[in-house]
C-alpha cells in the first residue's frame, strides 16, 4: 500500500441511486469538473441531458477571486443561488452582491458575470428557454430567500417560497423552496408531467421515489423525471428545506 493512502473498502457502501426515471446523489460521490471561461471554479455536475434530465444543475464551487474570465451568453435560461460566502453577479444594467439565500434569473440572450468575493457555493440551473406564443419574454430577477414570503397551504408544517413567482405565463420554469417541519409530509403520492431538480439545504428526509424510499439530507442532491410517483416526509429534530426546480407553463410537445 502507498503510504498516506486509504485503504478500500470490500464493498462501497453509499445512497446514490441512478435510474432512467430518478437519481440520489449524495455530495461525496459526485467528482469536480473544469469549465473554460471559469477560473479557480470546481463544477460538480448534479444532472444533465446525459442522464436523461431536459435541463442542467450544478454546483460551483469557488475561491476567492474565482468565477467567470468574461461575460458569457449562450442562448440559455439561468438561475444561480448562493449557498454560502458572497458573490458579485452581474447582468447587462445591473450587478449586486448576494450572500446566502440570495438568487438571480438570467434571461435567455443575456450575458452575465460571476465572480466570488470569499470562498463561495452556488447552485447553478440552465435550460434552453420555451418561449410562450403572445407573450414577452421575461427579464432578469434578483431576489433573496430572506426576503421571499412563505405561503402554507394543504398541510399545516408545510411552506412555499416562490422565488421567481407563481402562475406567470411568460417563464417556463419555476424555483421554490419547500420547507417542513419535523414530522410533515405530502398529504399524497405526486405522480405528474414536470421534471424536478432537487437540492437539500438544510435537515433531513425519506423521500419516495417510484416504489423505494430513500434517505436524504443536506447536501443531496435527487433527480426526478415527469410522472415518476414521489412523496417527502421530513424527519430529524429540526425544520428541512430544499430548493426544487420544475418545468411548468407549456403544452405538451406531439
Amino acid at each position: 500500500m502507498i503510504p498516506g493512502t486509504i485503504p478500500p473498502g470490500i464493498f462501497g457502501n453509499n445512497r446514490t441511486m441512478v435510474t432512467p426515471h430518478y437519481a440520489v446523489m449524495p455530495p461525496e460521490g459526485i467528482l469536480e469538473s473544469r469549465l473554460p471561461g471559469f477560473a479557480k471554479t470546481k463544477v460538480h455536475f448534479h444532472t444533465s441531458p446525459q442522464m436523461g434530465a431536459r435541463f442542467a444543475q450544478a454546483l460551483l464551487a469557488m475561491e476567492p477571486g474565482g468565477g467567470t474570465t468574461a461575460p458569457r451568453e449562450d442562448g440559455l435560461e439561468h438561475f444561480f443561488y448562493v449557498l454560502d460566502g458572497q458573490v458579485e453577479i452581474g447582468v447587462p444594467a445591473e450587478t449586486r452582491s448576494l450572500s446566502a439565500g440570495g438568487y438571480v434569473f438570467v434571461p435567455a440572450g443575456s450575458a452575465y458575470t460571476i465572480l466570488a468575493d470569499t470562498a463561495a457555493r452556488v447552485i447553478w440551473i440552465k435550460r434552453r428557454f420555451e418561449p410562450a406564443p403572445g407573450l414577452a419574454a421575461p427579464g432578469h430577477l434578483f431576489g433573496s430567500r430572506q426576503e421571499s414570503p412563505r405561503v402554507v397551504k394543504h398541510t399545516t408544517g408545510r411552506a412555499w417560497q416562490y422565488l421567481l413567482g407563481e402562475g406567470r405565463m411568460e417563464m417556463d420554469m419555476e424555483i421554490n423552496i419547500l420547507s417542513f417541519a419535523p414530522g410533515t409530509y405530502f398529504p399524497f403520492v405526486e405522480t405528474h408531467i414536470m421534471e424536478h431538480g432537487l437540492f437539500m439545504l438544510e435537515g433531513q428526509g425519506l423521500y419516495l421515489l417510484g416504489r423505494d424510499w430513500h434517505e436524504c439530507w443536506k447536501g443531496d442532491f435527487i433527480w426526478m423525471g415527469p410522472y415518476v410517483p414521489q412523496q417527502f416526509y421530513a424527519t430529524g429534530w429540526g425544520e428541512t428545506a430544499y430548493l426544487l426546480y420544475k418545468d411548468v407553463n407549456r403544452d405538451v410537445k406531439l
